[in-house]
């Protein structure tokens, strides 16, 4: 695993022939999965129309991260290479041969978490019809606000020292996953804050982050080229601009990778078949 430090985020890298123990699997027809250490946790086909995914998840997904004690929760606040770490050695981890940022990320629009968390277990239809989705997506049902534990992590909130929870940016989803913290959301949420979050994305590789500099380097030059001389404040402004632009490109996120399902079409709906099956099953324990 190779670290670089940036002065926003870290950027991590597994081995070169690693496959991610959490990784998307993609066959004909529209179908993704999302595989933990050979087990299907998540089942989606994207509609039609594109306009939008149906999403079924299943029991077993287990967090990369180790739990947090209560102790360490109040004395640390290096969560960023805290959780890298965790990422870095975790056997059911979706860390990879490319680059992916961590970054820690404490403001979202309001619709991220009060409108747009999924709560709905275990089927749920994401909608991209008009601006996209844009939410969080829980891998396990989320707990009651009043659970013990939750009520534990609520005290913390109070305290201002509750651990960040750690989101998987997919942009094939448009959402984030909830990697680790779920109970943590939820205390956030129930003592009236948006929970602080540790976000994992996949970045641009460096021949396209190459590319991205050459393009603000030449987009740069003409600019200058066409002001000419005397124009202090506008030569300063494309300057800025320039910078800027510069500065952001080791930041730039990429799409997920994703692998084939082994067994293609047939594999994703044998899979499919077993998650009716256990959905039917559950069901009536669901209606008492």
């Amino acid at each position: 695993m190779r670290r670089e430090n940036l002065p926003l985020a870290l950027v991590l890298t597994g081995h070169p022939d690693r496959v991610p123990a959490l990784r998307l699997e993609t066959a004909a027809d529209r179908r993704t999965l999302l595989r933990q250490n050979g087990r299907p946790v998540l089942l989606a086909r994207l509609d039609a129309d594109r306009h939008g995914v149906t999403v079924h998840r299943r029991h077993g997904y287990r967090s990369p991260v180790s739990p947090l004690r209560a102790d360490e929760a109040r004395h640390r606040s290096d969560w960023l290479h805290r959780i890298a770490g965790e990422l870095s050695a975790s056997d059911r981890g979706p860390l990879h041969a490319g680059r992916l940022l961590l970054t820690r990320r404490s403001g979202f629009p309001p619709y991220v978490w009060h409108t747009d968390l999924v709560r709905a277990w275990p089927t749920v239809h994401l909608d991209w019809d008009r601006d996209g989705w844009n939410g969080v997506l829980p891998l396990r049902p989320l707990s009651a606000p009043d659970s013990p534990r939750v009520k534990a992590y609520r005290r913390q909130a109070r305290e201002g020292v509750l651990p960040p929870v750690l989101l998987w940016w997919l942009p094939e989803f448009d959402g984030w996953l909830i990697l680790d913290g779920h109970d943590r959301a939820v205390a956030a949420l129930a003592e009236g804050r948006d929970p602080e979050a540790v976000v994992l994305a996949h970045g641009a590789d460096e021949e396209t982050n190459a590319l991205a500099r050459a393009g603000a380097i030449e987009a740069y030059e003409r600019w200058l080229a066409q002001l000419g001389p005397g124009q202090g404040p506008a030569r300063r402004a494309v300057s800025r601009s320039y910078a800027e632009a510069l500065a952001s490109v080791p930041y730039d996120e990429d799409s997920t990778p994703t692998w084939p399902i082994p067994g293609g079409a047939a594999e994703w709906d044998a899979w499919m078949l077993q998650f009716r099956h256990e959905h039917d099953r559950d069901e009536p324990l669901r209606r008492h």
